[in-house]
């Protein structure tokens, strides 16, 4: 399998996995780790099973640039955000509400980055306002986030953006040691807002055993193995094919939710999310200049 093919899939599978993330977060909570607490041992976990790859490779992390360390842990600080807000929203209206991150991240490029933004690439943010509007203004609401888990996965979206231009500047940190990094930043992130949250955890003696392998398994194979992977993948591939690629983790979470939880559309928040996930793609989506250069 070509080094290509192999980075492909291994995106794909990683936003299949990332679509039905919010299964073990509710599992957890419902356990006895409720609101921030879980997400908090979750990426914990994570930071332990990827501390060997950082110990491995820590002359990387001394000899980084600091704004690059930083972004990395700002970006894990969003995913917190994402991860919290699965507790306090409708699973599909947070999935989209973070995928909005390209309206941000076409923003910051123009504005505050001064990069020149292609045509394409404004009519993404034009595109992406029309569906939040639509999404959030359904039966004729105020088209705002409505509670807690929408205004996290909206907040998350905005960090999420910053902290991947900051990356993209600044981080030439490898996969291993730049995991562990992005684990660590959501785990600070997790702990500080737990408490404002949800009060301190009761856990039944009975259920400690299952929590901890829960914890253990969630925080490995999603904030260890899948976060690891797609960072040594996404180096590999064109930015517009992994952020297509990306796209599973809607389609997943949307299907999952309303197989699992009962929780459905309206049609206007179909419509709405349609336009916010045709946003990402115009956002990705390889201009003629990109091409030109890609060829020179």
């Amino acid at each position: 399998m070509s080094t290509t093919v192999l980075a492909s899939v291994l995106v794909l599978v990683t936003g299949i996995f990332w679509g039905i993330y919010w299964l073990p977060v509710r599992a957890i909570a419902e356990l006895g780790l409720d609101g921030a607490w879980g997400t908090g041992a979750i990426t914990l976990a994570g930071a332990i099973f990827l501390f060997p790859f950082m110990l491995a490779n820590k002359k990387s992390i001394r000899d980084a640039n600091f704004a690059g360390i930083a972004s990395i842990a700002l970006g894990g600080a969003a995913f917190a955000f994402y991860s919290i807000g699965f507790l306090y929203g409708k699973v599909a209206l947070v999935v989209l509400l973070w995928f909005f991150s390209p309206v941000w991240s076409v923003l910051i490029a123009k504005y505050l980055l001064r990069w020149y933004v292609p045509k394409l690439r404004l009519i993404a943010i034009f595109v992406g306002l029309a569906g939040l509007f639509i999404m959030l203004g359904s039966d004729g609401k105020i088209p705002i986030p409505v509670n807690l888990g929408e205004w996290l996965a909206f907040f998350g979206g905005f960090i999420w953006a910053i902290a991947m231009a900051g990356m993209r500047l600044k981080s030439r940190v490898p996969p291993g040691p730049a995991a562990f990094v992005f684990a660590i930043g959501a785990t600070i992130t997790s702990f500080i807002l737990a408490p404002f949250l949800e009060p301190a955890p009761t856990i039944a003696v009975s259920d400690l055993t299952i929590l901890t392998v829960n914890v253990l398994l969630t925080g490995g194979i999603w904030w260890g193995a899948s976060i690891a992977t797609l960072m040594w993948a996404a180096v590999r591939l064109d930015p517009a094919r992994v952020g297509i690629l990306l796209m599973t983790e809607v389609i997943f979470g949307a299907l999952t939710a309303a197989l699992f939880a009962g929780e459905n559309l309206s049609f206007s928040e179909m419509i709405g999310g349609f336009l916010v996930i045709l946003c990402g793609l115009l956002e990705v989506w390889p201009t003629k200049m990109e091409i030109r250069r890609s060829h020179v």
